[in-house]
């Protein structure tokens, strides 16, 4: 299986060229506003009490059931979130510096992720494998990631398609933009200062904001 060899700098500029078009500043905008659920119509305040049939008891909790259990139960395993996908542990740190051709047998059979959920491997990547902030590539000799690294590698270990990629890092750039940052994911990767716990607070809060619009 081929694996792409997009660069952590082309999936930074793929990424931040996703999030200035119009169609994706549509899904952002009012991500954080949750819309009221519909309710029943108010009752008229005239309206008289209804009164039980000649010779008929209340039925009690029976009576305030308008459609069948059935449909009740089918309604609410509908509204329940979707199941996790299978836990995969990640290759030990000798996995973390092979080649990435090692793991494609890891793509077979997998399918598509949420972004949310791309960005929650990445995060146990920069975990587990370690952060990393220059030199600006895949990964160094330690088999440690920069961010955009981490999106990438999440993918070519199985987790999430090409598009899901570019989508969780226009995820990232748009957290980092509602944090004042007006550039790419590379340079806040290696400014001066910039810590691990800073790169997993990132990834953290782009995978909170996705995950609350529905992504």
């Amino acid at each position: 299986m081929a694996i792409p060899v997009l660069t952590p700098d082309q999936l930074d500029a793929q990424a931040s060229q996703l999030h200035d078009t119009q169609a994706w500043q549509s899904i952002v905008s009012g991500w954080e506003l949750t819309a009221p659920e519909p309710g029943p119509p108010p009752a008229p305040a005239s309206a008289p009490a209804p009164t039980p049939a000649p010779g008929r008891q209340p039925s009690g909790w029976r009576s305030l059931l308008s459609v069948p259990v059935d449909r009740l139960i089918d309604d609410a395993l509908r509204t329940l979130p979707a199941a996790p996908p299978p836990e995969r542990p990640l290759p030990g740190r000798l996995g973390a510096v092979l080649p990435d051709r090692v793991h494609a047998w890891r793509r077979v059979g997998q399918g598509d992720l949420r972004p949310s959920v791309h960005l929650g491997y990445a995060r146990q990547i920069l975990a587990e494998w370690g952060w990393q902030n220059t030199p600006y590539r895949l990964r160094n000799a330690r088999g440690a990631r920069c961010v955009c690294g981490a999106l990438l590698t999440a993918h070519r270990l199985g987790y999430g398609s090409p598009t899901t990629v570019n989508r969780a890092g226009a995820w990232l750039i748009t957290e980092l933009r509602s944090q004042g940052w007006p550039g790419l994911i590379g340079p806040w990767n290696r400014a001066p200062g910039r810590t691990a716990a800073d790169a997993l607070a990132l990834v953290d809060a782009a995978a909170r904001r996705a995950a609350a619009a529905g992504h």
